[in-house]
């Protein structure tokens, strides 16, 4: 499996070639002008999209979820709510809720609890936000979306072993780098990408120093580049 880091909570899997993008949020980001990067380089990146994976509906989450999944014909899976939202608008859904793994081409799915809200800019209700916690026969990934700490990560394990976990660190609006280390120990899961940082001034943290708490807790932290991949 292959993970590759875009930008804020934005990244995209690859399992067997099959190629699911979470949480796209390419046209709004103010890091593509902050750091004078042509946001069409990599809205061009793409070449397919099976899925599009939504973990709630606020905009630097969904912004770009029509533009893609009309361009790849991709099937988007979210929860009931967010699912109708696209629904209406012609896409391709899948509308899941907190329950049972569902069983697709890559891998088993499963919508877990995350802390948090879940509104779209015009003030339809996104449903209840959520994680996805799936299962391949390539290892096995917590995908957190925006979440403060919470004692339901502690079942996460219990559905078998993660080889990682995606878990957001800027703080302010969700977890910081310490209430990720607590959650890794909860999900026991050593290896941690972080997400959801330094896209906005409110969420800003020092890379270097977050790296060493991971560190010294004998968990690894990777902080990617735009446009970095992992193997895992």
């Amino acid at each position: 499996m292959k993970i590759t880091f875009f930008t804020h909570s934005t990244y995209l899997l690859e399992i067997h070639g099959i190629f699911l993008l979470v949480d796209p949020f390419f046209s709004e980001n103010p890091m593509f002008k902050k750091h004078n990067i042509n946001c069409n380089k990599w809205i061009n990146f793409f070449k397919k999209i099976d899925y599009i994976l939504l973990t709630h509906a606020h905009y630097d989450h969904v912004c770009d979820t029509e533009f893609f999944a009309k361009k790849f014909e991709s099937l988007v899976i979210s929860n009931y709510e967010i699912s109708n939202f696209f629904d209406n608008k012609g896409l391709k859904t899948y509308g899941i809720n907190y329950g049972s793994f569902i069983s697709f081409p890559f891998g088993k799915l499963k919508y877990v609890w995350a802390s948090h809200s879940s509104v779209f800019n015009d003030g339809t209700y996104g449903g209840n936000p959520g994680g996805f916690l799936l299962h391949t026969d390539q290892g096995n990934v917590y995908l957190s979306g925006d979440t403060s700490l919470t004692y339901e990560m502690k079942l996460i394990p219990s559905f078998g072993n993660l080889k990682i976990s995606v878990l957001p660190i800027g703080g302010v609006y969700t977890m910081d780098v310490e209430e990720a280390i607590i959650a890794s120990d909860f999900l026991q899961c050593n290896k941690i990408l972080g997400v959801h940082y330094n896209t906005f001034e409110t969420i800003q943290i020092d890379k270097k120093i977050a790296k060493n708490k991971f560190f010294e807790t004998k968990k690894e932290l990777f902080l990617l580049n735009m446009g970095e991949t992992i193997c895992i």
